[in-house]
């Protein structure tokens, strides 16, 4: 019986630079890290070294330890490693985005509704003070009704290393859209109010990815030139949800243009801007109390650990049965609104979306 999180055994599955990240942070949690999997020999051993624990060729066999599992892996293989451990009613903390294309997401949705393990989908940034600031204000009516969020997430030069899995359509399923553009989505849906999305315009690009001379300057993997890249590198579009509610989404892993990581929240008696890589946030209206003016405010908070506090949520849903957050039906909502950008993209013109 699992009464506090030290009762939880846990694993993980992928045992690259995200899944450290998590066994570092699950660790911290007071979580006992039970074993990892990868089907790489050098992960492997990286990472029981690092951590003192068993480690697995195949899954099952780390699933016959295991209470919960992060999986971290390419998204290709987010569905076996997602429904073998739904099947066996352990609790899963899956990697966004939900999977690499929308029927493998539907699959990974319809074992998640079936299993007694509960399920939450690594939407990190929704944690984030910033973020969870202007959501208490929009719950509040602060911002009145919220008509339209600009979504930014851009980097000037930053394809996560031309070669790897990130810029192969066949694992990843796409590029920056499906990389950057996910989280951009959820957040925007989020602070919305998850609206049902009706109708999108979209265009998916590749302009840097395929150039010999890209200006390769840092990322988490080397630079393998432009052979291994065959995905979208910045997409833009407009997406319209019921009651009128829209969306403007701007992503990018390298544009001529300075980062940014904007969102603004528009309603009726206010509105919210935070970028999420400097950490700022405002609030901005208007009153004709005393002589009609502007009122800009400025907000101050500390940035904090988002996947801390998203493993948080997700063990003390374990212990304590609480409030479902992330849940697979809003990642496959979102996974829906990227196969309809790239769809529009692929038709040139708005398309629909139909459940």
């Amino acid at each position: 019986m699992i009464r506090d999180r030290s009762d939880i055994e846990a694993g993980i599955v992928g045992l690259g630079n995200i899944g450290q990240y998590h066994a570092e942070r699950l660790v911290e949690h007071g979580v006992t890290l039970a074993g990892g999997m990868d089907v790489a020999t050098e992960a492997r051993t990286r990472f029981a070294r690092r951590y003192d624990v068993d480690v697995y060729d195949d899954h099952h066999d780390l699933y016959d330890t295991v209470d919960a599992v992060i999986i971290t892996t390419p998204n290709k293989y987010h569905e076996e490693y997602a429904i073998d451990a739904f099947e066996r009613g352990i609790h899963v903390l899956l990697e966004k985005p939900l999977a690499h294309s929308l029927e493998s997401a539907q699959r990974i949705a319809e074992a998640a509704a079936d299993s007694d393990g509960y399920a939450m989908v690594g939407f990190n940034n929704r944690f984030a003070n910033a973020v969870q600031i202007v959501k208490n204000r929009i719950n509040r009516g602060e911002l009145g009704d919220v008509s339209h969020v600009e979504a930014n997430y851009v980097r000037r030069r930053g394809i996560p290393g031309r070669g790897t899995w990130f810029t192969h359509r066949q694992i990843a399923g796409g590029g920056a859209l499906i990389d950057l553009g996910v989280h951009a989505i959820d957040l925007a849906l989020y602070l919305l109010g998850y609206p049902e999305v009706e109708e999108i315009s979209g265009v998916a690009r590749s302009e840097f990815g395929s150039r010999e001379e890209y200006a390769y300057l840092d990322m988490w993997a080397d630079d393998a030139g432009p052979g291994g890249f065959d995905v979208d590198d910045s997409a833009s579009a407009f997406i319209r949800c019921a009651g009128n509610q829209t969306i403007s989404l701007e992503v990018a892993w390298a544009t001529n243009r300075p980062a940014t990581h904007e969102f603004i929240t528009r309603g009726t008696d206010a509105a919210a801007r935070f970028d999420l890589l400097e950490g700022d946030l405002s609030i901005y209206s208007a009153s004709s109390v005393g002589p009609d003016h502007l009122e800009d405010t400025s907000v101050e908070t500390r940035q904090n650990d988002t996947h801390s506090d998203e493993q948080a949520a997700f063990f003390d849903r374990i212990v304590n049965d609480g409030t479902r957050q992330n849940t697979v039906e809003e990642a496959l909502a979102v996974q829906r609104v990227i196969d309809g950008i790239y769809d529009s993209s692929e038709k040139g013109e708005t398309v629909t979306l139909k459940d």
